[in-house]
C-alpha cells in the first residue's frame, strides 16, 4: 500500500459540501450516528469494522449505547486523504 494522497483543501470542502452530515476538522473528518438501541449501535459497529478491514484503514470509534462517533483521519500521512474520504463515501452509501 503506497502513501496516500492528501486532500486538497478544494478536496476537503467537496466533501464537506457532498456528506454534510460529516464535520471535517483540521485533518480528521467525523460523524456521529443514532440508533435505536444499543444492539442497533453495534451492528453498525460490526459493518464498519468488516469495511475497515477491507479496506485496511481504520477509523476511532467511540460508542456511547445508542450513538456511534466515528474519527477518519490516515495517521500515516498526517491528513485527510483519499482513504477517509472512500470510507465517508462507502458508510454514507448504506445510509442511503
Amino acid at each position: 500500500m503506497g502513501m496516500a494522497t492528501s486532500l486538497t483543501s478544494e478536496q476537503k470542502q467537496a466533501l464537506g459540501e457532498s456528506h454534510p452530515s460529516w464535520s471535517i476538522e483540521g485533518e480528521e473528518v467525523s460523524r456521529t450516528f443514532q440508533f435505536a438501541d444499543f444492539a442497533e449501535a453495534m451492528g453498525f459497529v460490526n459493518r464498519v469494522a468488516l469495511a475497515a478491514e477491507k479496506a485496511d484503514h481504520h477509523p476511532d470509534i467511540d460508542i456511547r449505547w445508542n450513538e456511534v462517533t466515528l474519527v477518519f483521519s490516515t495517521h500515516s500521512a498526517g491528513a485527510l486523504t483519499e482513504r477517509d474520504r472512500s470510507m465517508v463515501e462507502t458508510i454514507d452509501g448504506w445510509l442511503g
